[in-house]
Parts: C-alpha cells; sequence; structure tokens
C-alpha cells in the first residue's frame, strides 16, 4: 500500500518558478548575496535556460500520463529536486497525479518502487526500444524482459512502456530486436492485463502493423503522439488512445494540431514526457509535470472548447486506461 501525499510544503505562485526548481542566484564578486542588475551575460543565459514560471493552475486537476521523474535533476548540478518538490509543485499548478515511466531496468526498478511511496504516482515500466539491440548484442535481452514481467506486476505498475520502435535513432541492424522487444511487451501486457505505453518515431506503418498482426492489447497508448490525421483516423478505428505532449504547440507542428482535430474525443490523453518536450513559448528549455497547463490550454484553443470541459474530458480517458489513482 502507497503512503498518502504529503501537503504542499511551499508556496506556490503563479508567474514564479517554484523554489526547488530555481536556479541559485549569481553571487558578485566579493558579495554574499544576490547578483545585482549588472550581472553577467553568462548569468543571464543561464537563468534563461531554466525551468519555466508556473503557469496559472487548471480548475479541474489532470494527469500527467507520461513523465521520468528519474531524469535529470534540474538545469544546473547545484540544483536538485526531490519526488516530493516535483509533485508539490504540479499538484499546485492543477496537475493531481502522473505516470512515472521506465526505459530501462534501472528506472524500471526505480518506478515500481516510488509509485508505493506517494498515492500521486502510478507507473509504467519497460524496455525503450533503442535500448533493446544493445541487450540483444551483449546477450542480455530475454532475462531484462523477464525482470520487466516481474515488475509490471505490481498494482501500481498499470502499464507496459514506453516500448515500440524507433527508427529515427536505430538503423536497419538494429531493427530485428526492437521488434522482437516490442511484441515481448504486447504480449506481457495481454496477459497481465496492463496498457501499453508504445513510443513510436519514423515506425508508423510498423508499429501499426505489429499490433494488428500479434493482436493489441485492451488499452494502447501512442505516447507523445507524432503521426498526422490519417494515423489519428487509424487510432480511432482500433480505439487505441493518442497521447499529446508539449509538440503539438510548436509552430511547425500543423500536422499534430489536425490530428488534434481528428481525434476522438474519448481517445485523448496528455502528458508532458519531462523533462524533454517543452511547450512552445517555452521550448528548449527543461520541461516538468507543473508545466502541463501550457499544452491543456493550447489543445483546448486548437480543439475551440472550454478549458474545463477538455480537462473533465482528460480524466475520464486517463482513468479508463490507467485505473483510479487513489486504490489498487
Amino acid at each position: 500500500m502507497c503512503s498518502r501525499p504529503l501537503p504542499t510544503r511551499a508556496a506556490f505562485q503563479p508567474g514564479e518558478t517554484p523554489p526547488a526548481f530555481r536556479e541559485p542566484q549569481p553571487v558578485p564578486p566579493g558579495g554574499s548575496g544576490p547578483a545585482d542588475d549588472d550581472g553577467t551575460a553568462a548569468a543571464r543565459r543561464r537563468r534563461k535556460g531554466g525551468f519555466p514560471a508556473l503557469p496559472e493552475p487548471l480548475a479541474v486537476p489532470v494527469i500527467d500520463n507520461h513523465t521520468h521523474f528519474d531524469i535529470g535533476d534540474g538545469p544546473a548540478p547545484d540544483v536538485h529536486v526531490t519526488l516530493t518538490d516535483a509533485l508539490d509543485a504540479a499538484s499546485a499548478a492543477g496537475v493531481r497525479g502522473a505516470v512515472q515511466v521506465g526505459t530501462d531496468l534501472a528506472s524500471s526498478r526505480f518506478t515500481a518502487a516510488v509509485v508505493e511511496q506517494d498515492a500521486r504516482l502510478l507507473g509504467a515500466v519497460a524496455l525503450h526500444p533503442n535500448d533493446a539491440p544493445l541487450l540483444a548484442g551483449a546477450g542480455a535481452l530475454e532475462d531484462a524482459l523477464a525482470e520487466i514481467e516481474q515488475l509490471a506486476a505490481g498494482p501500481r505498475v498499470r502499464a507496459l512502456g514506453e516500448t515500440g520502435l524507433d527508427y529515427f535513432r536505430t538503423g536497419e541492424d538494429g531493427r530485428g530486436s526492437q521488434l522482437t522487444s516490442f511484441r515481448s511487451h504486447i504480449d506481457i501486457a495481454k496477459r497481465l492485463g496492463k496498457a501499453l505505453q508504445i513510443h513510436d518515431r519514423d515506425a508508423h506503418d510498423d508499429v501499426v502493423s505489429t499490433l494488428l498482426g500479434d493482436g493489441a492489447p485492451e488499452r494502447v497508448v501512442l505516447h507523445c503522439f507524432s503521426g498526422d490525421a490519417g494515423l489519428a483516423r487509424i487510432c480511432n478505428e482500433h480505439g487505441w488512445y493518442m497521447s499529446f505532449a508539449g509538440t503539438v504547440t510548436f509552430k511547425n507542428a500543423a500536422d499534430l494540431r489536425e490530428a488534434l482535430l481528428v481525434a476522438d474525443p474519448a481517445l485523448v490523453l496528455v502528458e508532458t514526457d519531462a523533462p524533454f518536450l517543452t511547450p512552445h513559448p517555452h521550448r528548449g528549455r527543461p520541461n516538468a509535470s507543473y508545466v502541463m497547463p501550457v499544452t491543456v490550454r493550447a489543445m483546448a484553443a486548437v480543439l475551440e472548447t472550454d478549458v474545463d470541459a477538455l480537462c473533465v474530458r482528460l480524466n475520464t480517458n486517463t482513468e479508463a486506461v490507467y485505473g483510479r489513482w487513489d486504490v489498487e
């Protein structure tokens, strides 16, 4: 049984970066306090690259259905953000929980442990497709998949993910291992009754054909949906969920916005993929779950719908995939 969430311990003000995410202020030569307005250009650049300010909180809290709390402690070596810090900041922004996602054995072990420590977390465990060829080359893929299955059996681990195919970073010589790993994750998800979170990069056709050929689990999520309206229609046809990240806000992402318009509203989810894919206008800075209201409001604008109504829909969809956060 996981513990109850702790109350927020610090004051959070919209328009300010949450305290734990702030970079230390530079100290002027010979001084003991923050630098004045004449600080160096390097310090100004460093501050500009830090975490964004807390957005206006969502009135109807939502769930971040894909994030990586184990990756990155902060924008600088002397900034450390604890899991409680991150979840408290998210709560202050109207993000009431998250799915912590594993990408290898170490992060999947981390995931299986932390979901028992805070009721705001559920988990997903898997081997990332880009790791599959490395494990196969070392003769370790089969044993790694066996451990993933053990970790996935926990009651608060609700998905196998992120798994799938990535043809951007892995060449043709590694695709066979990726496919073997992907198919094994599909099989585990079906046998354990878990959802499947898919990483799909430059591999839409093969992801679809594999799901159809092997038989998809009952609940499938295309994490960080990267397809166009055509792929959205395929997802609609088969009941596969489409999870939109900060990329839907990028100026060059017209295809994603068209896909969002085509997507069945009952199949739309939202995520950060933090610390990656920070939404516009903060693109290029580190991401965090508390930044997700920026993406939600952008999605509502594309859909020409009320933000609160979209949040209600997102919550319904998220719990349809992962179940409730507050029950075993």
